[in-house]
This record gives C-alpha cells, sequence and structure tokens, in this order.
C-alpha cells in the first residue's frame, strides 16, 4: 500500500482542459499526472492533476501560461 502524502490538487470544468493540462504540463516538465477527483472533492469533469504540494506554483503558473479554465485548487493528503 502506498504511504499518503500531501498533494496539489487541480480540477477542471471539462476532461478536454485537464488532458490539456496533462499535456501542456509532460511537455514542459512540470511534476504531476491525471488522477480521478478524490471523493472528499466535487468537479465537473471527474479528472485532477495531482502534484506535489511543493509544485504549488509550478501547476498554477503552467495553467496560467497554457490559458487553462480550472475549477479549483486544494492541497489534501491522498
Amino acid at each position: 500500500m502506498r504511504e499518503k502524502e500531501f498533494r496539489v490538487i487541480m480540477t477542471f470544468p471539462t476532461t478536454t482542459d485537464a488532458m490539456a493540462m496533462e499535456s501542456y504540463c509532460q511537455s514542459h516538465d512540470v511534476a504531476g499526472r491525471l488522477i480521478p477527483v478524490p471523493s472528499a472533492i466535487s468537479a465537473g469533469c471527474g479528472m485532477c492533476w495531482s502534484a506535489p504540494s511543493s509544485q504549488r506554483e509550478s501547476v498554477e503558473r503552467a495553467a496560467s501560461e497554457a490559458q487553462l479554465r480550472c475549477e479549483g485548487v486544494y492541497e489534501m493528503l491522498i
């Protein structure tokens, strides 16, 4: 079983936005990956970007640079 850690979670209104975040982050070496939205959060598309909490600034900057719509940014133990 994987040990839980604090992660930054960015949710999106559409799957297209979530996939665009994945593509942008992969091509710009931004840490993280797409995961299903944790049950404690409600989000439009069901997918979110998850990265180490220490990368919050990088994740928010990436979404802004890529001009992506996000619903919310959370830090939680998952």
